[in-house]
């Protein structure tokens, strides 16, 4: 078959498939605007293609691929982009909490490791928010004696826990 004959056979298989076209189109973009701009660019890729249609084939079936490809290749160009890694991941994820548990399970150890008067001092001026003099009251004690209890059991601490002593100045480097 002559190539003119092939092009327009081509060129009337394709004006006659545009109301398909349209009607598949409308059905994707549910817009007849878009519809119609699907159509058009459906019809200018199948005219710079038309070298690769195999005549004797489903000519109909092309268009349609080429028309549905077209149409995900808009969506892919027009979708909205989320930065997962800024906003929504912040959102997401959660802090770790491995540390928490090893600082407490360090302190717990060295904390026992207090003489029992200071422990106690300890917990109630620190979690009871007892002064020294109610503390003396409780214990049966001598106000010095619980201010002595308490600032050795905090030296105490920080020594164990490899930290400067309470009442010492660190001097940021």
């Amino acid at each position: 078959m002559p190539t003119s004959a092939i092009n327009t056979d081509f060129d009337l298989d394709l004006t006659g498939n545009l109301a398909r076209l349209r009607v598949y189109a409308l059905s994707l973009t549910r817009n007849g605007d878009r519809a119609d701009d699907l159509v058009q660019q459906t019809v200018l890729k199948a005219l710079a293609g038309r070298e690769s249609f195999r005549p004797g084939t489903n000519f109909a079936g092309w268009l349609f691929r080429i028309q549905r490809n077209e149409f995900i290749s808009e969506l892919r160009r027009t979708r909205l982009i989320v930065d997962v890694f800024d906003e929504v991941a912040a959102t997401l994820s959660v802090a770790p909490r491995q540390e928490s548990g090893l600082i407490l399970r360090e302190f717990l150890g060295a904390f026992r490791q207090l003489p029992r008067g200071s422990r106690q001092a300890l917990l109630l001026a620190q979690l009871e928010g007892l002064s020294y003099q109610q503390i003396a009251d409780h214990a049966g004690i001598a106000q010095g004696t619980v201010k002595s209890r308490i600032s050795r059991g905090r030296a105490t601490l920080a020594r164990l826990l490899d930290r400067p002593e309470p009442d010492q100045q660190v001097n940021p480097a």
